[in-house]
């Protein structure tokens, strides 16, 4: 598809994304999904590797348990933040700082310090990503002090999975394989917002992304539920994320209402991530609209049957076929109310 030319706010917005670009130092994360798989280890291998090649490098942080941090030098973080050297490398950077400390956990210093130029490299384990602390904890009944918000690892430039063998790790080989799931999930979510900052800042519009995203369109007419099994069992086949999605209409009948809270409260049941837009003139543009900003992959949809002396006429669902580019749309039938 050929693209129009870029607006001034949208040229305005390339220029500023491509000058914090330039400006700010790339962050690189070695995520374990288990303790004791390595991932410091991998960190400062690599730290070591460009310390040898002539690359200035520092330790800003390490466990007390890792040996293998000489001979680079370790300083403060004003001391790094003056010096500005080529790679800080931070380990368990979830780990809160000091009382007294400029900031209050080592990923926040991190922060501080990409954006002076410096690139970080840093190692963590699933377990302190903060969204993902319930999950771990059903998987292996533990739950860490300290953790670091899941915008902290979208953030990153790079994400290295340090795996493991099923026979490597202390813990019972069925919670490997969960965590191992759940970090693969993180992983492919920080390749996606990676894909999402680079259209971003080449002017590129699309729609698709690395992860299934399915939509529910949700109206007061017709089974939602159906949908929803099935666009659920979807998302769970492809480790994707489950939308739901409902404009709200407002000549609606008090029945109509309670239907339509109803949908929304088992979207909900189903862990969907559930959206009420308001009343638009055009429904099928806000959802086509609300879909494209979400990357949605998937869409599934209810229809009525026109009758047989009206196929000449554009039903809604045709429209939502036609814009839906990019997108896999899967209707299902509804009798009339």
């Amino acid at each position: 598809m050929t693209q129009g030319r870029p607006s001034p706010d949208e040229l305005l917005r390339q220029i500023e994304s491509q000058e914090r670009l330039a400006a700010r130092g790339r962050l690189k994360l070695f995520l374990g999904y288990a303790p004791n798989v390595g991932k410091s280890d991998r960190m400062f291998d690599e730290a070591q590797r460009r310390r040898s090649r002539g690359q200035d490098v520092v330790v800003a942080n390490w466990g007390t348990d890792n040996t293998r941090v000489a001979p680079i030098p370790s300083l403060p973080i004003q001391e790094i933040s003056a010096r500005r050297p080529e790679i800080c490398v931070f380990d368990q950077i979830a780990h809160r700082n000091p009382e007294g400390s400029p900031r209050g956990h080592r990923w926040e210093d991190a922060l501080a310090l990409t954006t002076l130029g410096i690139n970080v490299i840093g190692a963590l384990n699933l377990q302190h990503i903060a969204e993902y602390q319930d999950a771990v904890e059903n998987i292996t009944g533990r739950r860490a002090a300290d953790s670091v918000p899941l915008s902290f690892i979208q953030s990153a430039d790079e994400i290295v999975l340090v795996d493991v063998p099923q026979d490597g790790s202390t813990l019972p080989s069925g919670q490997v394989s969960e965590l191992r799931e759940l970090a693969l999930l993180v992983a492919a979510d920080v390749v996606e917002n990676q894909l999402q900052r680079y259209m971003d800042d080449h002017g590129i519009h699309q729609g698709w992304g690395t992860q299934e995203r399915v939509l529910v369109c949700i109206t007061p007419g017709g089974d939602a539920r159906s949908m929803l099994d099935s666009a659920s069992r979807s998302a769970k086949r492809f480790h994707g994320q489950l939308l739901a999605v409902a404009v709200l209409q407002p000549d609606l009948n008090r029945d109509a209402e309670e239907r339509l809270q109803g949908y929304l409260d088992y979207a909900r049941r189903m862990d969907a991530e559930v959206h009420v837009l308001p009343p638009a003139a055009d429904p099928i543009g806000a959802i086509i609209q609300f879909a494209r900003e979400h990357r949605v992959t998937q869409l599934f949809a209810g229809h009525t049957r026109q009758p047989r002396w009206r196929f000449w006429a554009t039903s809604n669902i045709d429209r939502l076929i036609q814009a839906s580019e990019g997108m896999d749309v899967r209707l299902f039938p509804h009798q009339r109310p």
